[in-house]
């Protein structure tokens, strides 16, 4: 028979107590809302003391310092590499911090620093470079030696961003594939990508960080760790909280640490986290009532490339996980990034310690901020756009004009490039002095300029980043690009001449 609280609140040190006498009621974020629904919230309180979460995604903000121990003669590491995953020396003599994203100076995305602490973990040696100018105290200029986990004084991860309360969907209205930390996103919304377990999620389940915050016991990577407080970036303000975690990483698993590429934008760690809720009061019991249908999320077009991309639509977890969502009245398939089977495996193992007494619940020894909300850079030096560097004066010519036309313009020398406008002034294609070329060599052939145009014409605007203009020229393999309006008139041509010589001036400032 359990005891009838007299008041809406239990303490911590109940909680502890029942978990240390094996009399506490633990269940997973998964099973709650079910036993809110069936007992009420009084009740639901008085019944469990715990709730567990889990998550497992990609988590690129990760990493972990390490402590080699000093040589003989000692060396002061000015540089280290880890299988050749250069980690970041100028913490101290024999200290490194090696993120998770670094890449391979060999293997390049195929490697990274996420595969080296995989590998660390996983048992496998790891190579240790490291090289320094020499000093007096520290005369020792190189070191190369093979190292395992055991090896290190020191493998602790630390975690500047884990946890994402929720993340946008990715969607992509191109015409051509993108490559992002969201996945391969096909071309016309061809696809939808999100990541995170939805009601399962950690901040899920607190987004007002009632009972997260630092010095929070946790689950991380298959061992006990702990939050140190908001992650980097975080903005509960905007549904977008995050989490700092630590942990040891000689009692961590493969099973939870998992190391991966993702094809055009580099390598990444999937990282299992899961956070135990006392249930001290109704605000957690309400919270964790949440289900997949309670949660939104964006779907954001990765398509433009911008800092405040367009939002597509508002979808909840339980559309995405369906398989399937509406955008612009087309169904359009959805997949995960994260593992919900692994996820659940996380809180069934978080819950299984706590059911164990294997780790003692806290509440913050420092609370969080849930009014925050991130600012975007402060840029006292703006990129320049394709308007401040453009040729305003163009040639261009009418799709009805005969080559013979377009290769006079051509001969004049004023560009290798024709715009080509329909009678509307409007941009229907481009010919370059090689399409005039080939089609003058056949005399016999009476065509006109539409015969021989570039129907398809990548294209920029006056406020496009030079950056993404530069991209455009090289992706495509061109030499310039129209620059056009809203009602897609051309304005100006950019060229890759225009570019160099922005891009040449910058470099050298």
């Amino acid at each position: 028979m359990r005891d009838k609280y007299t008041t809406m609140e239990k303490s911590i040190d109940e909680i502890n107590i029942r978990i240390r006498d094996g009399n506490a009621r633990v269940v997973t974020a998964e099973e709650m809302p079910d036993i809110v629904a069936e007992l009420g919230e009084e009740a639901a309180l008085r019944e469990v003391d715990v709730v567990t979460t889990g998550t497992f995604g990609a988590m690129c903000s990760s990493g972990a310092f390490f402590n080699f121990g000093h040589a003989d003669p000692p060396i002061r590491m000015e540089r280290v590499w880890l299988n050749d995953v250069e980690a970041y020396a100028g913490v101290a003599a024999v200290d490194a911090y090696l993120g998770a994203t670094q890449q391979s100076t060999t293997q390049g995305d195929r490697y990274g620093g996420a595969h080296v602490i995989e590998d660390l973990i996983s048992g496998r040696s790891v190579e240790l470079r490291a090289m320094s100018r020499g000093t007096d105290c520290y005369p020792l200029r190189t070191v190369t030696t093979n190292l395992l986990l055991e090896d290190f004084n020191t493998a602790t991860m630390l975690n500047p961003r884990n946890a994402y309360q929720c993340y946008n969907a990715a969607a992509n209205s191109t015409d051509r594939v993108l490559h992002t930390y969201m996945g391969t996103l096909l071309p016309n919304c061809g696809n939808v990508s999100y990541s995170g377990a939805g009601a399962l999620s950690p901040l899920a389940n607190d987004p007002t960080y009632h009972v997260i915050g630092s010095g929070v016991p946790i689950f991380l990577g298959g061992a006990q760790g702990m939050v140190v407080g908001e992650g980097t970036q975080s903005s509960p303000a905007t549904g977008f909280a995050t989490l700092m975690t630590t942990g040891d990483l000689t009692h961590m698993s493969p099973d939870y640490i998992r190391a991966a590429t993702f094809q055009g934008y580099g390598v990444t760690m999937y990282v299992g986290l899961g956070v135990p809720l006392p249930v001290t009061d109704l605000t957690v019991v309400r919270s964790t009532a949440v289900r997949d249908e309670d949660l939104t999320t964006g779907v954001v077009d990765y398509g433009v490339p911008s800092r405040d991309r367009p939002t597509l639509r508002r979808v909840t977890y339980a559309e995405l996980k369906s398989g399937r969502i509406e955008i612009n009245g087309e169904e359009v398939r959805t997949s995960s990034l994260s593992s919900y089977r692994k996820a659940r495996q996380v809180a069934e193992a978080l819950k299984g310690w706590v059911e164990m007494g294997s780790i003692a619940l806290s509440l913050p020894t420092r609370r969080v901020d849930a009014t925050r909300r991130t600012r975007p850079m402060r840029e006292t030096k703006l990129v320049p756009r394709v308007r401040e560097v453009m040729e305003t004066k163009v040639v261009c010519i009418t799709e009805d004009e005969p080559i013979t036309e377009a290769a006079l313009k051509l001969l004049r020398g004023e560009t290798n490039h024709l715009p080509i406008l329909d009678g509307d002034h409007r941009l229907v294609g481009i010919v370059t002095t090689y399409d005039v070329t080939k089609a003058v060599a056949r005399p016999g052939d009476r065509l006109c300029v539409r015969d021989i145009m570039t129907r398809k014409v990548v294209r920029t605007t006056p406020e496009e980043a030079v950056d993404i203009a530069a991209q455009k020229l090289e992706r495509h393999n061109i030499s310039a690009l129209p620059v056009v309006d809203p009602q897609n008139r051309v304005i100006g041509m950019l060229t890759a001449l225009n570019l160099g010589k922005l891009l040449g001036g910058r470099w050298k400032a």
